[in-house]
């Protein structure tokens, strides 16, 4: 059966979330409402809800191998979204996992700041993102703190200095890199896109909402549920095209969140809001 004549299957590696906005339950419900079959392998304990991380718990990195080798032994992955990894040794179990049995699409959450600020991740953490899991992505989507830590710099301020990070993350090998423009001042939240060949700005109003809890799970998510609808060597139209779309189904999942009440801090996005 081909890839056009059947669901997608698509795999979050992440941490958990117990109120169920961000990490491998917010993936889940994006993945599922695009209409794929959702797959997960847990990285993480996490103690969390709306208004914050109390305490993160890894798994340790046999456990996570355990996982990805029974999974992938049995089921054929088109797509796969990369959240929180804590350590190198989890880092190179999920490289060496994914090398083996190449799914088409990668995509790599940088997840090591939460929305409340809170550092979910050490140096040799950061470290092991930036060197083992980036160079195997096809596409990245840190936000301005999680690049500001990739590449050891300040977060940006402006849209210049956004432009400015493009060379840096780009060196680190993934060939597409979508930085999230959401951490800048003003009533635009512009994301910025980098290819193998250009870059284009992707601009966006900002929603009168505090419902932003697991916002940048969400778009990763929802760009692997885009992708794994895409043959291997799709054309860099049709990837942008993709990111494109995951980005719309984002601003929609936004507009529709006040019909949640979710907790006493940023509530999560609606991913079901096509649904009900």
């Amino acid at each position: 059966m081909s890839i056009s004549s059947r669901i997608p299957h698509t795999l979050t590696i992440a941490g958990s979330d117990p109120s169920g906005g961000a990490g491998l339950q917010g993936d889940i419900k994006t993945l599922s409402a695009l209409g794929t079959y959702a797959t997960n392998v847990i990285t993480a304990v996490i103690a969390q809800n709306t208004r914050g991380v109390a305490s993160v718990h890894p798994m340790p990195a046999e456990v996570i191998r355990e996982q990805l080798d029974n999974l992938l032994d049995d089921v054929h992955i088109d797509a796969v979204k990369i959240g929180m990894v804590a350590s190198r040794d989890v880092a190179e179990t999920i490289r060496d996992a994914l090398i083996r049995r190449r799914p088409r699409w990668i995509v790599l959450d940088p997840v090591m700041v939460a929305k409340s600020g809170d550092i979910l991740v050490d140096a040799e953490g950061i470290g092991a993102v930036r060197e083992v899991l980036v160079p195997l992505a096809d596409v990245i989507t840190p936000n301005l703190p999680e690049a500001a830590v990739l590449l050891g710099s300040e977060v940006p301020h402006d849209s210049d200095a956004m432009e400015a990070m493009l060379p840096g993350l780009q060196a680190l090998k993934a060939p597409y890199v979508l930085l999230k423009g959401g951490h800048l001042a003003g009533t635009a939240c512009p994301d910025l896109l980098a290819t193998p060949t250009d870059s284009t700005w992707l601009p966006a109003p900002r929603l009168a909402t505090d419902n932003l809890h697991g916002t940048g799970c969400a778009l990763s998510s929802a760009i692997a549920a885009q992708l794994s609808r895409l043959p291997e060597g799709a054309s860099q139209a049709a990837i942008v095209e993709a990111i494109g779309e995951a980005k719309r189904w984002l601003h929609a999942a936004l507009e529709a969140s006040q019909r949640l009440q979710i907790g006493k801090g940023r509530g999560p996005v609606h991913h079901f809001h096509a649904w009900w």
